[in-house]
């Protein structure tokens, strides 16, 4: 079939190839590539036994589902999490262009979070088709009105990508701003790989040392902790905003337990007597509490210098590691959360702003012509940004639609929303576009369109629940990212890990969580 290309984007030539597949790579590959399938069975069931007494020793963990209370008290309920026995292979000059545009994306969405303009306006057709994005706006639009400034900014970001089999580019998918997960539980798949490798990489004929290490849960404790130190009051703790039922509750704890014991911190307090000045140092371990939306409404007020206190403790830092989908709200409770938290001088993770520069809309609009100058002055920084960015649409662009009823096998339909299950493929998209087209009514500005990515097809072991299954695969790689700024000064801007999601490469979505997907590794090529 023909390519096609279209000026409104800066997508690359689409086209109706599938991804390549391993036979295809090894035809064109001077040596055999590794086949984990072709492992002798006798290798293989001592590297299954290996992987699950290792996850269980180390904490590589998740609630089991089958337990009652496996997503509400810790130690009950158990089970490994879902994994790839084996690291999947990544091109090193893909992976290290990834982590190189870490630090520009996160300038670029502190930026955008700061151009309170540019995301009403930006988002002022979709508030008027969903609900939960209106609701979002209708914060900021609260925080405008009494002129709100977020003096110390943070974000923990993650930006996901796929690499194209055909054009062998390397396209983001998302960028995430709220609730970037699994950079506890991510460390730990890094080390079963490598110790895995380590013991039967003479066997399997792969070197532990091309699988890098992975310290994004010391990251992210790390800008944590500093964000609680420029807050500058010792007294004041980290609040983790959960949900009531969290199985995925020890990658949360990890970081918890991270930040507690490697980052306390030193304060000078003076002791006053009549003929001396005495200055005492104490060392502050940073205190966390875990709360709901709705027990922060039951139990948070807003004292009038700006602090927020819960339960009667002033809060630094509100980490949200819930608070990002609509049944996150399920009544009016937790919107009242939502608004008294941003009220408040707390350190954000995030903020409104920086969660509304993290929906898809947003995404599409800065791949549009002479957005991305609007914010960045770099133009190497700004060039390297577009290379990366797939063909992204919003659906007023009839020769898009057209063409995505005629094709859509080649495009994804995404709404403003985050976590796996959400997305519309393949003949559901013609579908969508045909109902949408026929209704006449606004319901298009809740979507954006985007290319579909084919990445190659790979033999891998997967798995879930103490038993592995061959099949092929397809992987996505996260690319973490920490941001902290107090006024004009930049604190932190690094990129810090990874995070690689491998699934079958018949499934469409790809969230772990979600049950779409495994964790695993990279084994650099």
């Amino acid at each position: 079939m023909s390519q096609f290309s279209f000026p409104s984007s800066s997508v690359l030539p689409l086209n109706s190839s599938k991804s390549d597949s391993f036979e295809t790579q090894q035809q064109n590959s001077e040596k055999p590539i590794f086949n984990p399938h072709d492992i002798n069975p006798n290798l293989l069931q001592k590297l299954v036994y290996d992987a699950l007494v290792w996850c269980s020793l180390h904490g590589l963990l998740v609630g089991d589902r089958t337990a009652k209370k496996s997503g509400t008290v810790p130690g009950v309920g158990m089970i490994h999490a879902p994994i790839s026995l084996l690291p999947a292979s990544f091109p090193e000059d893909h992976f290290k262009q990834a982590c190189e545009l870490a630090s520009i994306f996160n300038e670029l969405f502190d930026r955008v979070s700061l151009d309170a303009k540019f995301l009403q306006d930006s988002l002022s057709r979709t508030r008027k088709v969903d609900e939960f994005t209106s609701r979002l706006l209708d914060i900021h639009s609260k925080m405008i009105d009494i002129n709100k400034k977020e003096e110390i900014r943070l974000g923990l970001h993650r930006s996901d990508y796929m690499l194209d089999a055909q054009t062998k580019s390397l396209l983001q998918i998302e960028f995430n701003t709220i609730s970037s997960s699994f950079a506890g539980l991510m460390c730990l798949v890094s080390e079963l790989h490598r110790n895995l490798l380590g013991l039967y990489g003479n066997q399997l004929q792969l070197d532990f040392r091309k699988v890098p290490e992975n310290a994004s849960v010391q990251h992210f404790a790390k800008a944590l902790a500093e964000a609680w130190r420029e807050y500058n009051n010792p007294r004041a703790v980290v609040l983790v905003v959960v949900q009531a039922e969290e199985r995925n509750m020890y990658d949360q704890l990890w970081l918890s337990d991270v930040l507690r014991e490697r980052y306390p911190f030193c304060f000078s307090n003076k002791t006053c007597g009549k003929l001396v000045v005495v200055k005492l140092s104490i060392f502050k371990r940073i205190q966390l509490k875990w709360k709901t939306l709705a027990e922060i409404d039951a139990e948070g007020k807003l004292l009038p210098d700006g602090t927020l206190a819960v339960n009667g403790e002033a809060v630094a830092v509100v980490y949200f590691r819930a608070g990002y989908a609509p049944t996150d709200y399920p009544s009016e409770l937790e919107w009242r959360a939502r608004l008294l938290i941003e009220q408040s001088s707390a350190v954000k993770c995030p903020s409104i702003a920086y969660h509304l520069a993290g929906t898809k809309k947003i995404q599409q609009e800065l791949a549009k012509p002479n957005v991305l100058e609007r914010f960045l002055d770099n133009k190497e920084d700004i060039a390297k940004l577009r290379k990366c960015f797939a063909g992204l649409w919003s659906l007023d662009d009839t020769e898009i639609i057209t063409d995505a009823i005629e094709r859509p096998e080649l495009y994804v339909m995404k709404p403003q929303r985050e976590g796996g299950g959400n997305n519309i493929y393949g003949n559901e998209v013609k579908e969508a576009l045909l109902r949408i087209q026929k209704g006449g009514s606004e319901e298009d500005a809740a979507y954006i369109l985007m290319q579909r990515i084919f990445p190659t097809v790979f033999p891998a072991l997967l798995v879930r629940e103490g038993i592995f299954h061959k099949d092929h695969a397809i992987s996505e790689l996260g690319i973490y990212g920490s941001y902290l700024r107090n006024k004009e000064k930049i604190i932190i801007n690094e990129q810090c890990g990874y995070l690689m999601r491998t699934k079958v490469s018949s499934s469409d979505e790809g969230g772990v969580a979600a049950g779409f997907a495994v964790l695993d590794s990279l084994y650099l090529s």
